[in-house]
């Protein structure tokens, strides 16, 4: 019998299965597999199409585990039972109601636990009851509002005795007679006496009970009816002082549980003798839990209290009074978590496994044992915490995956997210982090993911949850993300970034990860931030900034961000100039002049809109062109402005003297001074500037009409190659720049420091061995 509950183990570097990657890929395109109803909307499977269980059960978990939520029209796809099929259904967080539920039951389940389903209501009794044969299994946790809260109607309730409910008359309140296990957790009835005599009555194969949190079962007497029952669960059930007589008679018990969270309620008379009283009465038990309880003691030795042994001095001792009896036989597992005196800390205890928070080993064991019980699970995550950050766990990996099962198990309590995400920033900040594989990356991002979207409004979990992101290499670890993920983590980037406080931490360190989210990323994933609102939210922030004249870190950011993600993307392009990006780049100008870092951020940024030739127009006004020309003499940031400042007028002069419509400042006039610039600048100057690839460039060096705007491209191309030569000569062969090189040294149009530069490019790369 399994005492603890088991916990899904990440890999450490195992890449994902090709089935793993197809369950993945399935449930982000559900189209593959389903069509839509045209009139409900439903998800229905394909005609033609017929899944075993394996794949169905699977296609649940995989959904669940993937942040999406479980509905009615999700449940929809396994309405056949001919087509799906369906054994053990396990629905966390979800969303469905009874109708959705009565489509699952259809199945003849044989297991089906359910977890904050606050959609289902007593209605679904009806359901259950009907396909009831087949369940041997279950489990009804918080949140799930299934079973009556009385046995009789609101509207006609009675003193008990004066009248007969229809439950009674009928005999059950669950009409599932092959049951093995139940577990109904949080039921609160009062002054109903035989209500939990009447739920169990009938259920006489069970072998497994978990009563947790239950309000008022009374003396327990009818507990001994099920004779098979070899696990009970009494987890924070009051008034258990009054059912010790009745416990002592479930003498086929192999594991009990009688903690308690709050010592309230944990406090027993004579603890020692009541202890050695259950445990000798039980002596087939393996595992018990008395966590939060005084019947540990005080600690100090004593021969045993039972009266069966009070003459036998002889009998080996313990620091727990009450089980001297099972000092020569050891349970398997005991709960001391939370007990009075800090029982888990003493020396001679008789058990294999102990939760408690002496030491690494009992708090693992605790949190794997209470992985169940948000109250209990959060002062054991908080215990995992203080362990990472003041001392040395050497568990590294069980603990990680802890955590996570942890957090995926209770996306919805706020305390188990924070205390779990601060846990993952110890983790993944620590040694260790560099030895996680891509599929443990990918669940731990994904686990911050649903946390972050779920309390996204909450100050600390969005911290600790960048925080944590922040030990990540951005971009490169992300990009292992599903698409999903991806457009979750940036709708939840974009909210920190426009939502939260204003100049606050956590909106400062949500937009650092947006930029460097944006940073080396594809041309798909640049436009994908565009798309979700980038470029808009970013437009705003600076708007906002300039309404205050507040010149931080967040608007500086914010331009680099659009820089990033306007590079080489078109349509990111258009949407700063649709969203007035030129209004506040003169605003920026005038307002904060000296900032270097802000000008070079915007320049760069106009870099890449002047780069695409349909917004040139837009470009191609007097203000416009002015400030640019005046940038060209800037010695802000080194040469990056005045640099930038010419790569826009170079792209601009390009479409040629007709494309030039102004007649000030003039054209000729424009390019003699860049030409002064560009002379001006050293060639040994290291940079402040990242190429992917030399097109725009390129383009440049093939505009034989306007020379000038070779020199620009030549001299970038010669600066390059110089600082960088193990990064960009190789780039300048394998986009073809050798070969145009050489025709610009071959033309007769170019001037000859053009032809000058042309030759040391080439020289500097066959020096390198990047030409044969």
């Amino acid at each position: 019998m399994t005492m603890l509950p088991s916990v899904t183990v990440c890999g450490e570097s195992a890449p994902d299965s090709l089935l793993d990657l197809c369950f993945k890929y399935v449930v982000c395109h559900l189209e593959t597999i389903c069509s839509i109803d045209p009139f409900t909307k439903d998800y229905k499977l394909k005609e033609g199409l017929a899944l075993p269980s394996e794949i169905c059960e699977k296609i649940i978990q995989v959904y669940q585990t993937g942040g999406h939520v479980i509905d009615d029209r999700f449940v929809n796809i396994f309405q056949n039972p001919h087509t799906t099929r369906l054994r053990r259904v396990r629905l966390r967080n979800s969303s469905i109601t009874d109708d959705g539920l009565c489509t699952l039951l259809g199945h003849n389940l044989l297991e089906l636990d359910l977890f904050n389903c606050a959609n289902i209501t007593e209605g679904s009794l009806v359901h259950i009851n009907e396909c009831g044969e087949s369940l041997l299994s279950l489990s009804l946790g918080s949140g799930v509002h299934l079973l009556p809260s009385s046995l009789f109607p609101e509207d006609a309730r009675m003193q008990e005795g004066d009248n007969i409910s229809g439950y009674h008359r009928r005999g059950y309140i669950l009409r599932t007679p092959n049951l093995r296990r139940l577990a109904v957790r949080h039921l609160y009835i009062q002054g109903e006496r035989m209500y939990f005599p009447l739920l169990l009555r009938s259920l006489t194969n069970l072998t497994h009970l978990d009563l947790s949190s239950c309000f008022d079962l009374g003396d327990l007497s009818y507990l001994c009816e099920l004779k098979n029952l070899v696990s009970l669960v009494l987890f924070n059930v009051q008034r258990l002082q009054d059912a010790l007589e009745s416990l002592c008679k479930l003498t086929k018990l192999r594991h009990l549980d009688i903690s308690q969270s709050s010592e309230k309620y944990g406090t027993f008379r004579n603890e020692n003798q009541t202890l050695a009283t259950l445990v000798e009465s039980l002596p087939n038990l393996t595992s018990l839990d008395i966590s939060g309880t005084n019947l540990a003691g005080t600690g100090v030795a004593e021969h045993s209290p039972s009266s069966k042994n009070e003459n036998d001095l002889s009998m080996p001792q313990t620091d727990i009074p009450g089980l001297s009896s099972r000092v020569s036989n050891p349970f398997e597992f005991l709960g001391l978590y939370g007990t009075r005196y800090e029982a888990c800390r003493r020396h001679d205890i008789p058990a294999r496994m102990i939760s408690g928070n002496a030491n690494e080993e009992q708090i693992l064991i605790a949190a794997r044992a209470y992985i169940d019980r948000t109250d209990i699970l959060q002062q054991v995550l908080n215990d995992l915490y203080h362990l990472f950050r003041y001392e040395t766990c050497r568990n590294v990996n069980i603990a990680l995956n802890i955590v996570l099962e942890a957090m995926d198990r209770h996306v919805n309590e706020k305390h188990i997210q924070i205390s779990g995400s601060a846990t993952l920033f110890y983790i993944v900040k620590g040694k260790d982090k560099y030895q996680f594989g891509v599929p443990v990356k990918r669940v731990v991002i994904c686990t911050l993911l649903n946390g972050m979207n779920a309390h996204r409004d909450d100050d600390t979990m969005m911290r600790n949850g960048c925080l944590t992101l922040c030990q990540f290499r951005i971009p490169e670890d992300v990009s292992v993300l599903q698409l999903f993920d991806y457009e979750r983590l940036v709708h939840i980037l974009l909210h920190i970034v426009s939502e939260m406080e204003q100049e606050g931490f956590v909106q400062r360190i949500g937009i650092y990860l947006l930029n460097s989210l944006a940073c080396q990323v594809d041309g798909f994933q640049k436009q994908l931030l565009g798309d979700l609102g980038a470029i808009s939210r970013m437009l705003s922030l600076i708007e906002d900034r300039l309404m205050r004249k507040v010149c931080d870190d967040v608007l500086e950011v914010a331009w680099s961000t659009m820089w990033n993600v306007t590079d080489e993307t078109a349509i990111n392009c258009q949407r700063f100039l649709d969203g007035r990006g030129m209004e506040f780049f003169l605003g920026c100008l005038s307002t904060f002049p000296d900032k270097e870092e802000l000008l070079r951020n915007m320049m760069g940024l106009l870099g890449n809109v002047a780069e695409v030739q349909k917004l040139r127009p837009r470009l191609m006004t007097s203000q416009f062109v002015t400030v640019f020309a005046n940038l060209l003499d800037s010695c802000s940031d080194g040469i990056e402005v005045s640099y930038n400042a010419a790569g826009v007028l170079s792209h601009m002069a390009s479409d040629g003297p007709a494309a030039w419509t102004l007649s000030s400042p003039k054209r000729k006039d424009v390019l003699r001074r860049m030409v002064n610039a560009i002379e001006n600048w050293d060639l040994n100057t290291e940079r402040n500037i990242n190429y992917r690839s030399f097109e725009p460039i390129l383009y440049l060096a093939r505009v034989y009409h306007t020379p000038e705007c070779q020199h620009w491209a030549v001299w970038a191309l010669a600066n390059l190659t110089k600082v960088y030569p193990a990064k960009y000569c190789s780039l300048v062969e394998a986009e073809g720049g050798i070969a145009l090189l050489l025709e610009i040294i071959e033309s007769d149009k170019p001037y000859a420091r053009i032809k000058e530069l042309a030759t040391f490019v080439i020289a500097h790369c066959q020096k390198n061995r990047y030409v044969g």
